[in-house]
């Protein structure tokens, strides 16, 4: 069992292949603020990624600023049939607490509009239930409301189950909340992972966020298909068996020039790509090239898990960079890098150019 992310829910929510009708969306918004006396760093950052498949989107919106993770924001929306659904849940990560989560649903029927909006505080409930029609000149409209402290109208847990398919995976997911406590966590997991060369092993992989904590759990099973996109990092083994450690698990894939990467390892010895030389055991990075309005644009922003962190789902640190030609002689570059661990969190902000000639 190993602790730390996700968020991502966060950027992990933002990835598909083409043929699930899967796109990755998003805004990174940041605004750096230097005053000269007495010399002081301010930025306001807001990062917004939404992944949408099958006429769904999830979204995550993380906002922060030079002292550390200010808000963290997750939302869902679609349709079931004849039904419109929408879903916020909203974390308060300086306090490494759940602190609401809002459910809409509405549903036209003959005639008649029905809207139900169900909100969830630690230890407070309520149901909202609005009708409404028109028949003539006669316009009719009704709410019905439920609910309150105490968590009243005999509100007790709730259980809710999706799979839903993720770069090359299909991913089993369950999130739970319960009256007094609101939030109480969110799994995802994937089974059958292949083992490089072992085309005999398998592992499922089982990822648990609670409000201050996450936790990975590998198990190894003896039925699989063909390697996809997962990499699994094994110490040397001298016997077939006995020996055999997993040190971590990768996965990646790209979807027209944006690729998803995301690495556990708590094993000993040289951490694999972007763990290489941190303090961390798990990171998420979503990056981009594309066109720009001269040149070449490149994008890329990581999350990075701390064992123990302090923060909520334990996120440790963000790093995030960008250039574009501007011309074909000159690039602008920019990166920003904040640890949650320490306050002022906002850690370092770097710009660079390159002439060429």
């Amino acid at each position: 069992m190993k602790k730390a992310l996700v968020l991502s829910l966060a950027a992990v929510l933002g990835l598909g292949f083409a043929s699930f009708a899967q796109t990755l969306s998003g805004s990174w918004d940041t605004t750096i603020s230097i005053v000269p006396s007495p010399v002081s760093l301010g930025i306001d950052s807001e990062l917004i990624v939404t992944y949408a498949v099958s006429g769904w989107s999830f979204t995550s919106d993380t906002v922060i600023d030079e002292t550390g993770w200010l808000a963290q924001e997750f939302g869902v929306a679609g349709s079931l049939g004849a039904f419109t659904i929408g879903s916020t849940l909203v974390f308060d990560p300086a306090a490494v607490a759940f602190d609401s989560w809002e459910v809409t649903g509405g549903l036209s029927l003959a005639g008649v509009t029905f809207d139900g909006t169900f909100t969830l505080e630690p230890g407070v409930t309520s149901l909202e239930i609005v009708a409404s029609g028109t028949a003539g000149n006669v316009d009719v409209s009704a709410i019905l409301n439920l609910g309150g402290v105490d968590c009243s109208f005999d509100f007790s847990d709730l259980v809710i189950d999706i799979s839903f398919p993720f770069c090359c995976a299909e991913i089993a997911s369950e999130i739970a909340f319960n009256c007094q406590t609101g939030f109480e966590y969110v799994t995802f997991e994937a089974t059958g992972i292949e083992l490089p060369g072992m085309t005999w092993v398998t592992l499922d992989a089982l990822l648990t966020f609670t409000v201050d904590e996450k936790t990975l759990v590998v198990t190894p099973s003896f039925d699989f298909g063909a390697t996809a996109c997962f990499d699994v990092y094994l110490s040397s083994p001298t016997e077939l068996f006995g020996d055999i450690t997993v040190d971590g698990i990768g996965l990646s894939c790209e979807i027209g020039g944006v690729s998803f990467t995301g690495i556990s390892y708590w094993g000993a010895g040289t951490k694999p790509g972007i763990l290489k030389g941190t303090t961390y055991w798990e990171a998420y990075q979503i990056a981009t090239t594309d066109d720009g309005c001269c040149g070449p644009f490149s994008f890329d922003i990581a999350i990075y898990f701390l064992e123990g962190g302090i923060q909520l789902f334990d996120v440790a640190a963000l790093e995030a960079n960008m250039s574009i030609q501007i011309a074909t002689q000159f690039t602008f570059s920019m990166g920003i890098e904040l640890d949650f661990e320490v306050v002022p969190s906002f850690t370092a902000w770097t710009l660079g150019f390159l002439v060429e000639w």
